[in-house]
């Protein structure tokens, strides 16, 4: 019988083939290699389906492929992890990508793009590097991979080099991730130097190691000392450098939404399955390891409640459709990151998968629209497109209703399970219950600006030439919106925790299950733990908790009405205004990013003054001092060097009147001449 498992190799490999064969013969190729890269995806897609089938029966594969260095310490490897969680993110990145090169179909190439294979090149290795970076069993394999991903963005960000603003956009996301991946690569020598191995799963995996020491039953080293409490608390913090930067969390944000510049399907790929995505799913996949430092997990509570509620807010004031999708981007991301840190460990990974559908689904949607408007991104000169676009309309319609948390839409049920894990976990803990309060703020500010999207794109009347006669799209466009306006509505389903808490019901919360992998149970493969976390992660009933989930859902719910009826009054009207012009000075805080991009620049100058200080310090004092010693020595050896004239005459010469200096040397000292 074949092995679904012995084709895990296959699914990281086919998109990269692709990536080959665009490069090396796109230009020869229909639509500069789109086909290939279809056909790869979808292969890998059927492949991850086929996995998972193997998964959900109860088996999991934790092999070493290759080994690329030995030592007496630690070996490198390449290997590959199929779990619960690795196998729904294949199934998820796949069937994105493969979603993302039907659409480009329709974007790039009716379009008259050129460059095109080196635009399919750059989609297949993007999903290759996101494909290898989910299977990857160790932590310095994941690095390598996250930094595959991160030079993908770059090249892709960047595809309309000639233009001014995609290669600015594309360096700064580059050098500012690269910032926190700095943090990462030290975080991954940490952990060989502490542990020696970066192995995720399995008994000599490094948080099986570090639970053991913590117990008191192995040891490990730390530096200086160290007590091992701290020294792990540092390491997942380092670690958590480079997750901040990918996911796009408050400090380096900044980047994510100067890289819309690049093709709006490229943005689809980076916001919901690969870039993005990459740093929780970090999080997650070392989750057995961040459990054992709660102060680690309260502060990437705190930093995704904080960057919820700061990244929504810029949003009610962007007037371009992909401004304020980049910036629920970033704060869709804060919400993960928030149940992360709360032990929320499902609800994280089930808003991870919902967001990927809706999020993709959006940015195709909007895709759809600057299609129609002839590249045209200002919401302002569109409106009235509901009926020139009923299939985008719809299918963007319900993408936004999932990210605005309305019942009975995906988004409901996984941002209301997340701001339940802060709840229920933050009352005896100060900064997850400031992240909460933050996660719950943010929600009609969401549902706000998602509408107020909505409304000035589709309602009213056309406030252009463009929107009153707007280009047709095509099947290639309409098929993917479509099957990812599906998944917006339904896959809320998979999860349905609020529902078989307040009901009594059983076996409705499949996602858990999935995590909990019950229909077989993978032994010591993993450990998360997050079944001692809290009764809402491990998915049981106790007593006590319907009224918190009724109450929880209840609040969650009306906030998010609330900003959808603000902004149905404010602009779903023939002729809308810009009422938050109204906020004033707030409003050039808000529309200018809190200024934070100045700030940023502003300390890269400090910096560059600093090491300029340096560098003076360096030529003058260090390499003064050691430059004068060899001037002194380059003098000497000038000066010796001209008695060196190979004239057998002038050699007897000196030796003679070396030969009497040294007798009148004697001699005077000797006492001859007195």
């Amino acid at each position: 019988m074949v092995d679904a498992f012995a084709y895990v190799p296959a699914v990281v490999l086919l998109p990269f083939f692709s990536f080959l064969v665009a490069l090396g013969a796109g230009k020869y190729l229909p639509k500069g290699g789109a086909f290939g890269g279809i056909a790869a995806t979808a292969g890998s897609f059927l492949l991850s389906l086929w996995i998972a089938t193997a998964v959900a029966g109860g088996r999991a594969y934790n092999e070493t492929l290759y080994t690329w260095a030995a030592g007496d310490q630690f070996e490198l490897t390449f290997g590959a992890l199929i779990d619960p969680l690795s196998a729904l993110m294949l199934v998820i990145v796949t069937l994105v990508a493969l979603l993302v090169h039907v659409f480009s179909l329709g974007y790039m190439n009716d379009e008259g793009e050129t460059g095109l294979p080196r635009y399919y090149a750059g989609l297949g290795l993007f999903t290759a590097s996101m494909l290898g970076f989910v299977v990857a069993d160790n932590l310095l394999m994941a690095f390598m991979f996250f930094e595959l991903v991160g030079l993908c963005s770059y090249l892709l960000i960047g595809f309309h080099f000639r233009e001014p603003g995609p290669p600015s956009a594309a360096k700064k996301a580059f050098l500012v991730t690269r910032f926190g991946d700095y943090f990462f690569l030290v975080g991954v020598v940490a952990v060989f130097a502490t542990f020696g191995t970066a192995a995720f799963a399995g008994e000599g995996s490094f948080p099986a190691l570090a639970e053991a020491a913590l117990a008191g039953s192995g040891d490990v080293w730390t530096p200086g000392g160290l007590e091992l409490q701290t020294w792990l608390t540092v390491v997942g913090l380092l670690v958590l450098g480079g997750v901040v930067g990918k996911s796009a969390q408050f400090p380096l944000h900044t980047w994510l939404p100067d890289a819309m510049e690049g093709p709006t399907p490229v943005s689809a790929l980076i916001h919901a399955a690969t870039m993005v995505a990459a740093g929780v799913y970090l999080v997650a996949r070392m989750y057995g390891f961040y459990v054992l430092t709660p102060t680690t997990l309260a502060v990437i509570a705190f930093i995704g409640g904080f960057t919820a509620l700061f990244a929504a807010t810029m949003g009610v004031v962007k007037d371009e459709l992909k401004q304020v999708l980049a910036y629920s981007t970033i704060s869709q991301y804060g919400y993960m990151m928030l149940a992360l840190g709360a032990g929320g460990y499902v609800a994280a990974v089930f808003h991870l998968t919902t967001h990927a559908f809706f999020k993709a689904l959006l940015f195709l949607g909007a895709g759809s629209v600057i299609i129609a408007m002839h590249h045209n991104e200002d919401m302002w000169d569109m409106g009235g497109l509901k009926a020139k676009m009923p299939v985008t309309y719809y299918t963007f319609l319900a993408g936004s209703l999932a990210l605005a948390g309305i019942f009975p839409f995906a988004g409901f049920w996984s941002k209301d399970e997340i701001l339940y894990e802060a709840l229920v976990h933050g009352l005896n803990e100060p900064l997850l219950l400031g992240g909460y309060l933050m996660g719950l703020l943010a929600v009609p500010v969401t549902a706000f600006y998602t509408f107020r999207m909505v409304f000035l794109t589709f309602h009213g009347e056309p406030r252009s030439a463009t929107a009153r006669d707007p280009e047709p799209v095509r099947w290639n466009v309409k098929g993917p919106l479509s099957v990812l306006g599906t998944l917006a509505v339904v896959t809320g389903f998979i999860n349905m925790v609020p529902v078989q808490k307040v009901l009594g019901l059983e076996g409705i919360d499949y996602l858990h299950r999935w995590l909990d992998n019950e229909w077989g149970g993978i032994e010591g493969l993993s450990s998360h733990h997050y079944a001692d976390l809290g009764p809402y992660s491990s998915g049981y009933i106790a007593g006590g908790e319907v009224p918190t989930v009724l109450v929880g859902a209840a609040v969650s719910l009306g906030l998010a009405l609330a900003g959808l009826g603000l902004a149905w009054r404010l602009y779903n009207v023939a002729s809308p205004t810009e009422h938050t012009a109204k906020l004033g000075g707030i409003k050039d805080v808000l529309y200018n990013n809190y200024y934070l991009d100045e700030l940023q620049v502003w300390i890269a100058y400090r910096t560059e003054d600093v090491a300029g200080g340096a560098d003076t310090f360096d030529q003058g004092i260090i390499d003064g001092v050691v430059n004068g010693v060899s001037s002194v020595s380059l003098l000497g050896g000038s000066r010796v060097r001209r008695i060196q004239t190979g004239l057998v005459t002038q050699y007897a010469a000196m030796l003679t009147l070396g030969l009497i200096a040294l007798l009148v040397l004697l001699g005077v000292n000797g006492g001859w001449f007195l």
